[in-house]
């Protein structure tokens, strides 16, 4: 690796970032199970697995490469997606192209991938390689584990088993496919602030569990697994656009089943009924999301016949989300393994603090940052680090005078300068009860070196507190 940079240098670099962050943020979006293609029988994997490039960045790094005469075709980012155990035959994976969008995001998915039942294996990862169309590779990113399932489960789900049950605040995606053609496949997406069936793109929709005994205005979220004949909110992730309460139906031969309350399975056929109207579904209509009325069934009170659009497939979604920056880095290696910080633990307090960091893909080479103040940081494992959390007057003088709580952000910072940045704040919390009688002064008075000695150690003897923000 180069040299890492002097303490001071870097620590001026990283207040530079944190006045105007540079990242760069790798979006892999995928379906948490996957069905096994059987034969010559390819079942590509539905909604496709896609990737997201966002953050300024990306522009950044367009300028660096435009400033050493290699021109607009040395700064296209291209890449490769298999799966895991595929090795590193380029055959064996899709080739990925990605397009700007109007957001400026840039975007691709891969559509031809397909686990064929020569793998014997219950789990796999997806495996993204990004590269510079000059050939300076960007580095390797894993999506999350994914399930193989031989098909969809037909029997009635049981909460024994829940692999397969989709639980309220899941994450899912739902798509529409007519006549059981894959080239008539639509995705439930959001543009533009509106509902919209996409044939290219697909969102991922929280699915939270109403209670149905309140109101529309109030609509309580709940836990628990869904089931049908529940009120469901479907709400954007990406942009919060939410639909109205719906009534989640299971579909059996084009029909919505009304009496049926079992929990509801991957890759299961369903309607969405609006709470409260005269049998109107969620329908598509080409690109169009509209209203559709069912027709009541004569003979069969519990059943009400739907059109092809009413009918859609639900399927669980995973999202993982890689952040780093190379804005103080001369790179000349590939930004992998990028860290994931899954959760922090605090344990003692005042001058002893220490912060065990715990996620995936850690290293020796890291180090812990509280804003721009470096931590004594020890490496326990690939899914562990644990630091000395610095003193608060590490922030400088002026925390002296704060009686409210001082709040930084967490990083991770390679040896080569290299930034990870994370969601995730840590907070010094003064006693208010430290200084009693005690009021902040406006002006500093002639003996305010006591005063403000005598502030810290009262200070530091207090606990920390740690909020977590994700």
């Amino acid at each position: 690796r180069p040299k890492p940079c002097q303490g001071s240098l870097l620590q001026d670099s990283v207040r530079r970032y944190l006045q105007l962050p540079a990242d760069q943020t790798v979006l892999i979006l995928h379906a948490k199970v996957a069905q096994k293609s059987y034969g010559n029988e390819k079942r590509f994997f539905c909604p496709p697995p896609c990737v997201y490039l966002s953050g300024p960045g990306w522009k950044l790094k367009q300028e660096q490469i435009k400033a050493r005469d290699l021109g607009e075709a040395g700064f296209r980012v291209c890449g490769y997606m298999g799966l895991d155990s595929m090795g590193s035959s380029l055959m064996e994976t899709q080739k990925l192209s990605f397009e700007e969008q109007p957001d400026a995001k840039g975007f691709s998915c891969a559509k031809a991938l397909y686990i064929s039942d020569t793998d014997k294996r219950k789990h796999f990862r997806l495996v993204l390689k990004l590269f510079f169309s000059n050939g300076q590779e960007i580095g390797t990113f894993h999506s999350k584990l994914i399930k193989v399932i031989s098909k969809p489960s037909q029997k009635k789900q049981s909460l024994k088993n829940t692999d397969l049950c989709i639980s309220s605040g899941s994450k899912v995606s739902l798509f529409n496919r007519l006549r059981s053609q894959t080239v008539s496949t639509r995705y439930l997406s959001v543009e533009g602030g509106a509902f919209i069936a996409s044939a290219r793109q697909w969102a991922a929709f929280t699915l939270h569990l109403a209670d149905e005994r309140c109101s529309r205005s109030e609509f309580p979220l709940r836990e628990g697994y869904i089931r049908y004949g529940s009120v469901v909110q479907l709400v954007c992730t990406a942009t919060g656009v939410t639909l109205p309460p719906l009534i989640i139906r299971k579909v059996m031969k084009q029909y919505a089943m009304l009496d049926v309350d079992e929990p509801i399975s991957q890759l299961h056929k369903c309607a969405f009924q609006l709470q409260g109207s005269d049998r109107m579904y969620l329908c598509l209509s080409t690109d169009k999301v509209i209203q559709f009325q069912a027709s009541p069934c004569p003979k069969e009170a519990n059943r009400e016949l739907l059109n092809d659009g009413s009918c859609w497939t639900i399927i669980s979604t995973e999202t993982v989300e890689y952040t780093f920056s190379e804005s103080l880095a001369c790179m000349h290696e590939p930004v992998s393994p990028v860290p994931l910080i899954a959760a922090l633990q605090l344990t003692g307090g005042g001058d002893v603090a220490m912060l065990e960091v715990q996620g995936e893909y850690f290293h020796a080479h890291l180090k812990v940052w509280f804003g721009d103040v470096e931590a004594e940081t020890m490496y326990r494992s690939p899914k562990s680090l644990v630091c000395v959390v610095p003193d608060v007057s590490a922030f400088g003088s002026d925390w002296r005078w704060l009686r409210y709580p001082i709040t930084v952000p967490l990083l991770l910072i390679r040896d080569d300068g290299l930034i990870y940045s994370s969601s995730f704040t840590f907070t010094y919390t003064p006693e208010q009860s430290c200084i009693p009688g005690q009021q902040v002064l406006s002006d500093v008075p002639q003996d305010s070196d006591k005063l403000l000695d005598s502030i810290h150690q009262e200070f530091t003897r207090t606990n920390f507190h740690l909020f977590m923000q994700t």
